[in-house]
């Protein structure tokens, strides 16, 4: 495929490597979020456009997803080796789920971010 001057090359794994750092897909310098998970209407280094990008409710189905799947088995070890009292239950694993989502959520998203740029998807397909 070949790319004309305005139409440049976006290679996906280098995209979806910068989104984990929530850097700019296009130099990975600057930074593509201004907040924790709003996307920045532009990079602050490059100038690439990123505020038309919308990942919607994809982010948070995968955090659920990984969270999840990292939970869950950990709880059911945890009961057959060495089952603890009800109330470390409730006190543990609620809050790792908390922490592991609020950890998870702006990785996921800046690779939702990267991956949509890397695509060219612009936001009005039908």
């Amino acid at each position: 495929m070949t790319y004309t001057a305005s139409e440049s090359k976006r290679p996906m794994l280098r995209s979806l490597f910068r989104g984990l750092l929530r850097r700019c897909p296009s130099c990975g310098i600057g930074k593509s979020f201004k907040g924790y998970v709003k996307v920045a209407d532009s990079c602050s280094s490059c100038g690439e456009a990123l505020g038309h990008i919308r990942a919607d409710d994809i982010p948070p189905y995968f955090t659920i997803l990984i969270v999840g799947h990292i939970v869950v088995p950990s709880i059911l070890y945890l009961e057959q080796t060495a089952p603890p009292e009800f109330w470390v239950h409730m006190a543990v694993w609620p809050a790792l789920t908390l922490l592991l989502t609020l950890i998870f959520l702006p990785l996921v998203k800046g690779v939702v971010v990267n991956l949509i740029w890397a695509l060219r998807i612009r936001g009005d397909e039908t």
